[in-house]
């Protein structure tokens, strides 16, 4: 059974290296474990969809509850799936710093990442203009 997950949370080091150093750990974790999805990063703010089996999914969010690296860990949005949206992506990246703000502002009251403020639903429909519009990097 497929599903995915979304989730938010704030990041202990807004270093570059830190922020780099997660999305490779979840590449090179990922494929092994049947997990896919996107990382979007932005003002210290994680916005994150993992999908694959329910029990993959599952033991990486709690492993993500746990890791130092973050804090203020929120499930935002959990649901059964028949397919996946980010199959074609072990983990890919999307860059805010080179975002059209009127993108963000069109799904929540300031143009900032803020999955805090609004529904898992909205914050979905972010990731997917994101991904629509091409702003998404390291698809691998």
């Amino acid at each position: 059974m497929l599903v995915r997950l979304l989730y938010a949370s704030r990041a202990v080091d807004n270093s570059p290296e830190a922020i780099d150093a997660i999305l490779t750990q979840s590449r090179e974790h990922n494929p092994g474990c049947g997990i896919t999805g996107i990382l979007c990063y932005g003002g210290g703010v994680f916005l994150q969809a993992i999908e694959g089996g329910r029990s993959a999914v599952n033991e990486l969010y709690g492993h993500i509850q746990r890791d130092v690296r973050h804090k203020d860990v929120e499930l935002l949005h959990y649901e059964e799936i028949s397919e996946r949206r980010f199959g074609g992506w072990t983990m890919g990246k999307v860059n805010l710093s080179k975002i059209n703000h009127s993108i963000l502002l069109k799904y929540s009251e300031k143009p900032e990442l803020d999955p805090y403020s609004v529904s898992g639903a909205v914050s979905f429909a972010l990731l997917e203009e994101l991904m629509a519009t091409a702003s998404i990097i390291g698809r691998v």
